[in-house]
């Protein structure tokens, strides 16, 4: 395969300290771009992405999030933006779908030289009352369930070295 080195990315991190300046508005796009051309079950593309860079809806992301987590701090880990990756459950594989569009735009977030994190608890958050009322004041379909977000941003340090490898996971036959 042309362009294919034969290694893995094996270089993509959690980045858990991010700096306070914004990303910019392409490298947003590719990152969006990327979890909108993640595979989906029987191509169905009923995964919904929504980017978060106001500061106050971010706030309140955070607390809810932090509730949810019994916490007072931060579960973004003071990423500038929030990607929310929602999907219907009328699909069987709405979990892996959103799943899959998390982990490409990680990889597209590496690439770009941005940090980001997979975080949980949004299930929780838009299952909620307070949650169901803000997809429907952003103009969220109907229905559409939290599978996680991704805190985005330039990483605040060095990305952590990877941990080894656990040993007796991949069978050949």
């Amino acid at each position: 395969m042309e362009g294919y080195s034969g290694k893995p990315e094996l270089g993509r991190r959690s980045i858990r300290a991010y700096q306070s300046a914004q990303i910019g508005e392409q490298e947003l796009e590719a990152v969006l771009q990327a979890g909108l051309y993640a595979p989906c079950g029987m191509g169905s593309q009923e995964v919904v992405l929504v980017a978060v860079q106001d500061p106050e809806v971010r706030a309140r992301l955070s607390a809810m999030n932090a509730a949810i987590m019994g916490t007072d701090s931060d579960p973004y880990y003071g990423a500038p933006t929030i990607v929310l990756v929602l999907a219907s459950p009328e699909r069987p594989t709405w979990v892996e779908d959103g799943s899959c569009a998390l982990a490409v735009m990680m990889e597209a977030a590496h690439s770009l030289g941005l940090g980001s994190c997979w975080i949980h608890r949004e299930r929780e958050m838009f299952d909620s009352d307070e949650g169901k009322a803000l997809l429907r004041a952003w103009g969220v379909p109907e229905g559409m369930r939290g599978v996680g977000a991704l805190s985005l941003g330039y990483p605040a340090g060095e990305a952590p070295a990877a941990a080894p490898r656990k040993p007796g996971r991949v069978f050949r036959l």
